[in-house]
């Protein structure tokens, strides 16, 4: 079967109508992600197939590549108005050391090609990338790449065998049955003569099936994320990115938030064809003059004053379930924000409500998305955590603060990563980084988020407490002891319930003395058979001789035997204490 995918002439681009799929093209290193994607391309960009010098010479990808090429409407697609259908290739690199790159490509994708080497199987950069789709894009195609390298005679046996054990690992994940194509994309490897590549016919079967027209909203901000930028000499500068909302026009003004600097858009490109609109998910140039290239790596360039410089923020959150070590509250992890990513200080809290008892089997990674992701209520009350749980039905939050500020998107996808981790230590060579993942909920750009944005946050820990009776005062007061420190302060526990080990509840009226000692009032009076037990208690080695401890033990014998155990009567103490309460003020 024969494919029309062709390079187009300018003219004939500026009169077709492109439906375009932006498709990430992930994987381990020298799974052959580059190789698939010059084999599949028909037009590059300024940035694609490791031209990056530093790529030539290590042999890897070290940077986002882009490139593209089109083929006709599929059927299910026919009657949308589009004349040709256009794959954006987004080639991410698959050095550990550059995953904060590849999370920022995979955002920007709307179909995803999970890049396996046939020979070596899942390894630990496929999985952290599997992980990166099943949080960012709704469907997958596994490419089993270098089947060539299979001995002829037993490769197709050898490449059912190998679908069928990666559809064990699959089973467990958002994409239960992803198809899967078997290609050799250069053939008998890279120092090997030029081949035609094989199986790509069958890859752009399955990618056309498996293509659906992306969402797409020119209404709201511009939104642009910038991944390379460089001088045209009597041009301008040129920001190459995608948009990642709104629309843009030619002549727009544009600001560069992180510089503080607003620039008007001179012209556009999409892949070498001149365009004068731009809008949610396209790949384009934006052409811009008197500014220095060398200012802006990659970044968010957007609408004037819409992007916020965040201080701190709150996400909702789920653990990564890859990740086996535990995910603490105050850690200081890596946090991936867009194409940003700094350190950041966590602290990990749930709904204040219960657990379910018999939680629901078969849970999922949850897919954050911005339009589905409900605002904070920041009138509701949380349980603070001690760390963050692996897929539980209840709700989890994370107040992130960063280390520095940050430019990003109000909802951003959110992705928190060890990458400190030594991935050249054989004790962590297949570990996942990757902690957590989420969605922005809500943030602050206060300079003092700690006493501005903090306190807003209604987070408790709950607190208990345990003393003793110390004596009996009268039949509604008692006296208690080892609840407090000496140097307590009183007042601040003044007016909270407190309950005897013998059910009766009262109120503390304050401090007795200067060791900590405190009085409790019972409004209506405590037990009969507690009092007989406080008085028994209170009469041992008292001066009243053998009458009155024979007194003591006659009443002793008409009490409840829980209440005449020998044991102290204790006193419990339960309150909240709300975690960023600079007064640390106790609530019941």
């Amino acid at each position: 079967k024969k494919y029309n995918i062709r390079n187009h002439s300018s003219a004939t681009m500026a009169a077709t109508n492109f439906l375009n799929i932006n498709l990430g093209v992930l994987g381990h290193i020298d799974s052959g992600k580059t190789s698939l994607a010059r084999a599949l391309s028909t037009v590059a960009s300024t940035a694609s197939f490791d031209k990056n010098p530093q790529s030539k010479e290590r042999g890897i990808t070290l940077d986002l590549g882009f490139s593209s090429f089109s083929v006709d409407i599929p059927q299910h697609l026919a009657g949308l108005g589009f004349d040709r259908l256009q794959y954006t290739l987004v080639d991410c690199p698959g050095h550990a050391s550059l995953i904060k790159t590849i999370i920022g490509g995979a955002q920007i994708i709307d179909l995803m090609i999970l890049v396996i080497d046939a020979g070596k199987g899942i390894q630990t950069q496929t999985a952290e990338c599997l992980v990166i789709g099943e949080v960012t894009c709704d469907r997958l195609v596994v490419v089993l790449n270098k089947v060539d390298l299979f001995p002829a005679a037993t490769r197709a046996k050898q490449i059912d065998k190998l679908k069928a054990k990666l559809q064990k690992t699959f089973a467990a994940t958002r994409f239960p049955n992803p198809p899967m194509v078997a290609v050799a994309a250069h053939p008998g490897g890279s120092d090997a003569a030029t081949a035609a590549p094989e199986g790509l016919p069958e890859l752009i079967d399955v990618l056309q099936a498996n293509s659906v027209k992306p969402e797409r909203d020119s209404s709201g901000p511009f939104v642009f994320a910038v991944d390379h930028c460089f001088a045209i000499k009597g041009q301008g500068t040129v920001m190459t990115g995608t948009a990642l909302s709104g629309m843009c026009n030619v002549n727009d003004q544009v600001e560069l938030p992180t510089l503080r600097q607003v620039k008007k858009v001179k012209s556009m490109q999409m892949f070498r064809k001149p365009v004068q609109r731009i809008i949610q998910g396209d790949r384009a140039g934006l052409c811009v003059t008197q500014f220095d290239p060398a200012t802006l790596e990659r970044g968010l360039v957007s609408t004037p004053d819409t992007l916020p410089c965040m201080t701190a923020a709150v996400a909702r959150v789920e653990k990564i379930r890859f990740h086996k070590a535990p995910c603490l509250t105050k850690a200081r992890l890596h946090v991936s924000l867009g194409h940003a990513t700094v350190m950041a200080v966590v602290t990990f809290f749930t709904a204040d409500e219960p657990a379910p008892v018999d939680p629901p089997k078969g849970l999922k990674v949850t897919r954050f998305t911005a339009a589905a992701t409900e605002e904070f209520d920041f009138g509701a009350e949380y349980r603070f955590a001690d760390e963050l749980q692996p897929l539980t039905p209840r709700a989890q939050w994370a107040l992130l603060e960063f280390d520095q500020p940050v430019v990003c998107q109000p909802h951003a996808l959110v992705i928190g990563s060890r990458l400190d981790t030594d991935y050249n230590n054989p004790a962590h060579a297949n570990e996942c980084r990757l902690a957590f993942h989420g969605r922005l909920v809500a943030h602050t750009t206060s300079q003092e988020p700690k006493t501005a944005f903090y306190p807003q946050l209604r987070v408790y820990k709950d607190k208990e407490r345990d003393g003793v009776v110390d004596r009996l005062q009268d039949e509604q007061t008692i006296i208690g002891r080892a609840l407090f420190k000496k140097e307590t302060q009183m007042e601040k526990f003044t007016g909270l319930k407190v309950e005897l080990s013998t059910g009766e509840v009262g109120v503390i009226e304050g401090g007795f003395g200067q060791s900590g000692k405190f009085k409790v009032a019972f409004r209506n009076g405590l037990k009969p058979e507690t009092v007989a037990a406080l008085k028994s208690k209170g009469s041992k080695g008292s001066k009243g001789g053998k009458g009155a401890n024979k007194a003591a033990a006659a009443t002793a014998e008409t009490m409840d035997p829980a209440t005449a155990s020998s044991g102290p009567i204790t006193v419990h103490l339960r309150f909240k204490r709300y975690v960023f309460d600079a007064d640390k003020t106790m609530v019941q």
